[in-house]
């Protein structure tokens, strides 16, 4: 019995060693990232329903010295999206709304040229297309730490003067704060109480009375800790709270309230509990799969994990919880010099035990080895959702990737397919027009390969002028300096910066994406502008356009188009004057017996000029075609400028003697369609007030 008894003792004494143990690696762990004097951190842990760890550390205030303990009450930021989302499925599960609902039927002004449903789920799992009012409030000059007393009105009105969305709903994820803090507009609307008293009873009811979200940015919040960071100064500063925005973050907690919270979602399928049960799996008839109510659903650290991050100017959280192991490890901070996420999983690693998961990459990925036939690795390719470009480049016989000011080395493991020296699990197989990246995890993206044809002189000109998006009322210039580099600059910007062309559609310049579109003409007459977390806002060109077909009047426009015949075979050229509601007042006729064509309009003192392309007159096949009206459209005079080949006239400027006509000349090595090579050049035409050519210019090679 004696023997018996020792062995059971030897047992427990084991497993109290053992735990000890690990109790004195996380603490050690977290001793090493805050000093006693230094902004604090509180670290919490739960396995199979019991809080098993529970540590304060550092400072809740600097200015008092405040100790950071089990009453200090952090910012968790976006940790705090979970709350929220688990609102909105309360209330899905008592029917007082449905996730399929547009969020049109509560708010009413959002949105309303927009034909997609823009649904509930969408705005969960950040698939609404709708952009982030914090880089729209950057974008507008300033930021939205700044702005006193700004709020979830405020944000909800500034994105009613959104007109369109940067992408499609439920078409790809595009995190955004603006989706929580119209969730909270969508709560108050359904409930009749502020969002702030709603969710005060919420919180209540799962026992997490020491939990709040911000109320007024002046208001006291008892035992509240403080911002700091050093920012690189070396010496600790503070960001005061002056907004009071909510929802997408801003919830002031305790770690004990979140540490009761994690215990009932690991007793959730104990207790039957089908609000907490829901909230961590994907929403359903979602699109995307790895983002949920609040919540990431990516794997870690090779195994299934839900988990969340939240972070702003000195506050900052991390939640991970590992189901299968039923652990949670839970940080916050209000120390910007570390990272709760670094922190927490390191705790993770310590706890959890070895991963027997092996790498499952798609299945793809095992087909697409050693593919046959040539395969061009080098080159530049547009990341999935069109906000970044990746270039693959050579250097001394090695290969990398470039994103921006990113760098990393490349290593082959078979003609096609390469890994990464920071990351060899992650691979990239080349395909003919696109490369894919394979995850360990299944997961695969696509980049597509861009054309890389060189961009002439003529494409930036054609890109210079001013640029103005109506939404937020501010503009940007694109301008070339007399070494005809292009440089951008926002109107609520000092300084200008340099653009990095990759090609005629994609542009970057510091933090701004760039893609440019064009019309019928070819003209560029708008720029669609990425800024980190808002995608595709949209900046219509204001001057210098190209290849103008219009021209406003103080009563209407006049136009210029091209018609064909009847039958086909001829086309004309046709001058129209319209009132504003677009009825016509008068129109001219112009051309000959073949075809001519327009692509411009000037207006000049006493008249028009019509900038095309003829067959009926000149020289050649098609010649640049210039007719020159006055105010009624009667012709003045018309002339044709070119050889043999194609010339074709696009548009023109006024000069101090006349107008310079741009357009294209195209040159063949012989008169026979047997072997003949033709190069076709940006060509510009001097002509007098009265259509004689002064002197002409080739510039540039567009293409062969």
């Amino acid at each position: 019995m004696k023997t018996k008894i020792l062995f059971v003792a030897l047992l427990i004494s084991t497993f109290l060693n053992a735990q000890e143990n690990k109790i004195t690696k996380i603490d050690s762990i977290v001793n090493a990232k805050v000093k006693p004097n230094h902004p604090g951190i509180a670290v919490g842990i739960v396995k199979d329903g019991t809080i098993t760890y529970e540590k304060y550390l550092g400072l809740a205030n600097l200015q008092h010295q405040v100790k950071f303990d089990e009453k200090t009450r952090s910012n968790i930021a976006s940790t705090a999206k979970q709350f929220t989302a688990l609102m909105i499925l309360d209330l899905s599960i008592k029917e007082k709304l449905s996730l399929e609902d547009d969020i049109r039927k509560y708010l009413t002004k959002l949105y309303p040229t927009v034909k997609e449903k823009i649904k509930i789920r969408n705005l969960l799992n950040h698939t609404s297309g709708i952009r982030d009012y914090v880089e729209l409030l950057d974008l507008d000059g300033a930021v939205w730490w700044q702005r006193f007393g700004y709020d979830n009105d405020d944000v909800l009105e500034l994105l009613e003067k959104q007109e369109d969305l940067g992408f499609k709903p439920g078409t790809i994820y595009y995190y955004s704060n603006s989706n929580y803090n119209l969730l909270t507009k969508i709560i108050e609307k359904i409930t009749g109480k502020t969002f702030n008293e709603y969710s005060k009873t919420f919180f209540e009811n799962l026992g997490m009375n020491e939990t709040s979200f911000v109320e007024r940015y002046m208001k006291v919040i008892p035992n509240r800790a403080n911002p700091y960071s050093d920012w690189g100064r070396g010496e600790w500063w503070e960001v005061p709270t002056v907004t009071k925005t909510n929802g997408e973050g801003f919830l002031f907690t305790t770690l004990k309230d979140q540490l009761t919270y994690e215990i009932a979602v690991q007793n959730a399928n104990y207790n039957n509990n089908i609000l907490l049960i829901e909230s961590q799996k994907s929403i359903p008839n979602s699109e995307i799969k790895t983002y949920g109510f609040g919540l990431e659903l990516k794997d870690k650290i090779g195994r299934k994990a839900v988990h969340h991050s939240g972070g702003t100017y000195g506050f900052h959280s991390q939640t991970y919880r590992f189901p299968e192991e039923k652990l949670t490890i839970f940080a916050m901070s209000n120390n910007g010099n570390i990272s709760t996420n670094l922190i927490a999983q390191s705790i993770a690693k310590l706890l959890l035990p070895k991963s027997t998961q092996k790498s499952k990459y798609d299945s793809k990925f095992y087909e697409a080895k050693n593919i046959k036939g040539e395969v061009t690795i080098l080159g530049k390719y547009i990341y999935p959702n069109e906000n970044k470009i990746v270039q693959i480049l050579e250097k001394e016989s090695k290969i990398y990737w470039k994103e921006k000011n990113f760098t990393v080395e490349m290593v082959s493991e078979s003609k096609n397919t390469f890994s990464f020296t920071n990351n060899p699990e992650l691979k990239v197989v080349f395909y003919q027009d696109k490369m894919t990246e394979y995850y360990a995890s299944g997961k695969t993206m696509h980049y597509k390969r861009i054309n890389t044809l060189p961009v002439l002189l003529y494409d930036l000109e054609g890109l210079t002028g001013n640029y103005y998006n109506k939404e937020l009322a501010i503009n940007f210039d694109l301008k070339l300096t007399k070494e005809n580099k292009l440089k951008f600059k926002l109107s609520t910007n000092k300084d200008s910066n340099d653009v990095e062309i990759y090609n005629r559609k994609y542009m970057q310049s510091d933090n701004f994406f760039l893609k440019i579109v064009k019309d019928q003409f070819e003209r560029v007459v708008e720029v669609k502008l990425t800024y980190d977390r808002a995608k595709n806002i949209r900046f219509r060109k204001k001057t210098n356009l190209k290849f103008q077909p219009k021209i406003k009047t103080e009563n209407g426009s006049i136009n210029v188009t091209t018609i064909g015949s009847r039958k086909g075979n001829s086309s004309q050229i046709l001058l129209t004057k319209n009132y504003e509601n677009g009825n016509e007042i008068w129109f001219k006729k112009f051309g000959g017996k073949s075809y001519d064509k327009a692509n411009s309009i000037l207006a000049t003192n006493d008249g028009y000029l019509i900038i095309g392309s003829t067959s009926s007159y000149g020289n050649g096949n098609y010649d640049m075609y210039v007719i020159k009206t006055n105010k009624k459209g009667k012709k003045i005079w018309q002339n044709t400028y070119g050889d043999f080949y194609n010339e074709y006239g696009y548009s023109a400027e006024k000069t101090s003697t006349g107008f310079l006509i741009k357009g294209t000349k195209q040159n063949c090595t012989s008169n026979s369609d047997i072997n003949r090579k033709c190069t076709t050049n940006v060509w510009f035409v001097n002509i007098d007030k009265n259509g004689k050519e002064v002197s002409n210019k080739i510039l540039e090679q567009i293409k062969d």
